[in-house]
């Protein structure tokens, strides 16, 4: 009777089987493992069965490793698991004359109350992200409209000192003129101005057209003023 084996790398369609997490919850998982007999003397005479062997060996590593792990280490480490899980294996079953090439598992299905949970968590933290960022967005908004506002007024005030000192300058240079002007009259420079000032103030209330006209009580001020005007150009 000759004993016939395949070297050739073979695949084990490991059923689904519940297991316990470390922190008590049951999932349900299933997976690929993938491995090649190397010594066929060993394989026939060191193991009665060897896919039953490989079956069982694959069963107790998949509840020690997932035993050490909680529901959310195990739902996230899949890479890290199948590494886990293949070295153990390889070193397990190298007595037996099998190489474990890799290990890859499927499905890993919680109860159905805990993935209802998690999908309310997931929904909760997807409205919170969203909260977040339209918070952020107002944020920014609220401060890029508070910049431009104090740009605006800077730029305003800025602009309005600028008015002002070049209404000063004027007025500055208009005195200039005026004393030099008035100055082989002996007239006050302060004084012309003034009375100019209020014949131009007369003068809009005369163009508004009222037949009656209300002076102020400072209107012997006026008259003072159009008196200093005579002088001046009775000087002139």
């Amino acid at each position: 009777m000759v004993n016939r084996m395949d070297l050739r790398e073979s695949v084990y369609d490991f059923p689904k089987q519940n297991v316990i997490t470390s922190d008590n919850v049951s999932i349900e998982i299933n997976a690929l493992v993938y491995f090649q007999v190397t010594d066929p003397f060993k394989a026939i005479y060191e193991i009665n069965n060897l896919p039953d062997a490989i079956e069982k060996l694959t069963q107790t590593t998949f509840r020690n490793v997932i035993g050490e792990l909680d529901l959310d280490k195990t739902l996230t480490s899949r890479d890290t698991i199948n590494s886990k899980l293949r070295d153990i294996l390889d070193e397990a079953s190298d007595k037996w004359g099998v190489k474990v090439n890799r290990v890859e598992l499927q499905d890993i299905n919680p109860p159905k109350e805990i993935r209802a949970a998690m999908e309310k968590q997931m929904r909760a933290e997807r409205d919170k992200r969203a909260k977040i960022l339209e918070a952020e967005g107002d944020k920014q908004s609220q401060m890029t409209v508070a910049e431009g506002d104090k740009i605006a007024a800077i730029t305003r005030a800025e602009g309005e000192a600028q008015s002002k000192l070049v209404v000063a300058e004027a007025e500055a240079e208009a005195i200039r003129r005026v004393s030099s002007a008035v100055a082989a009259t002996k007239t006050d420079p302060a004084q012309y101005l003034l009375a100019l000032k209020y014949i131009n103030a007369f003068a809009e209330l005369i163009q508004k057209g009222d037949k009656t006209v209300i002076l102020p009580y400072e209107s012997s001020a006026l008259l003072g003023s159009v008196k200093t005007l005579n002088e001046l150009f009775k000087q002139s």
